[in-house]
């Protein structure tokens, strides 16, 4: 089944489509603040918030890095360890297995 029959299917709302009416329908401005009732978030949100901006900041490739690959690799100089490619696949399943929850 294609996706453009399923959204079709469901009366043509898309899922983002549906969430954004049955939020807006039920929402109700202003009226905690008319009632007088505040809110006040923890300083872990502040911290999330912070986290979540360093995140997005930071570049997901380090072209330095590359650059100096590039280079190395034209001049002949990079040289492959077989070894430590083996030991970090193994550290790798090592912690993906456990992270893994116990079988039952």
């Amino acid at each position: 089944m294609k996706i453009d029959n399923l959204t079709k299917s469901l009366g043509g709302v898309a899922p983002s489509d549906a969430r954004g009416r049955s939020t807006a329908g039920t929402a109700k401005p202003d009226s905690a603040a008319a009632a007088g009732e505040k809110v006040e978030l923890s300083s872990l949100s502040a911290s999330l918030k912070q986290a979540e901006a360093t995140i997005a900041s930071t570049p997901v490739v380090n072209s330095a890095r590359v650059q100096e690959i590039r280079q190395a690799i034209a001049e002949g100089r990079f040289k492959i360890d077989p070894e430590r490619i083996a030991d970090g696949l193994i550290e790798s399943v090592r912690e993906m297995l456990a992270a893994q929850p116990p079988r039952t």
